[in-house]
């Protein structure tokens, strides 16, 4: 990313999200984004998860340019190339964690039997081999969360986008999350993960520190 600006209008006035951040993040890298509510965190998370474009400067993931694709453009580089792990897992209810894990993959249009393999694969890889039937009510909110790394990891993305995936967990299990994080990055998963907490960043490589739209010191 180099000079990476987002404004919003409100009303009359230019509300400036990200002012001219620049960051490289090396394939097979841990990140922790820190900062205080209102400091960009959100926004950049958005742009670097092509859910959103910059106002101005460049973002090329995997050396193609992002800030000029369309919306069908975007789309298919979220499918293909970035996974997404939320807070607040995300998971269909009525479906089992298979069915969950195989998600991307219709949407991708991927062969049934193929799709069945890879989210097979995906699961035992966050060590759910045993649970792949059950459904979201029948599991521990670890055991949800792993269900939606799987998720985020079936497709074989360039990058992992992990927005405070350990807020809703208690102490332990989100240790056992941080543990797993720790293990797809040593298998050279590239990984951005946003949080509040110090403990949780200092699993990363490296922290980001953002305030009021800019990388600080």
């Amino acid at each position: 990313m180099r000079a990476l600006t987002r404004t919003y209008q409100l009303g009359p006035q230019d509300i400036f999200a990200l002012r001219g951040v620049d960051l490289i993040i090396d394939h097979g890298e841990y990140v922790a984004i820190m900062g205080p509510s209102g400091s960009g965190k959100s926004t950049l998370m958005n742009i670097v998860g092509c859910l959103d474009r910059p106002s101005s400067g460049h973002y090329i993931l995997d050396g193609t340019p992002v800030e000029d694709m369309n919306d069908d453009e975007l789309a298919a580089v979220r499918n293909k190339k970035i996974g997404f792990v939320f807070q607040t897992f995300n998971l269909l209810s009525r479906t089992t964690a298979l069915q969950n894990v195989e998600l991307p993959l219709v949407y991708a249009k991927i062969g049934r039997h193929e799709r069945r393999e890879m989210a097979e694969e995906a699961l035992t890889s966050v060590g759910l081999g045993d649970r792949m039937n059950h459904q979201p009510n029948e599991l521990s909110g670890g055991q949800r969360q792993r269900v939606a790394i799987a998720r985020a990891l079936v497709n074989k993305p360039s990058l992992l986008l992990a927005d405070e995936p350990t807020g809703n967990l208690d102490s332990q299990t989100g240790r056992e999350i941080l543990d797993l994080f720790r293990e797809l990055s040593s298998r050279g998963n590239s990984i951005i993960l946003v949080t509040h907490e110090d403990d949780v960043a200092r699993e990363a490589q490296r922290v980001i520190h953002l305030r009021d739209g800019k990388i600080v010191p």
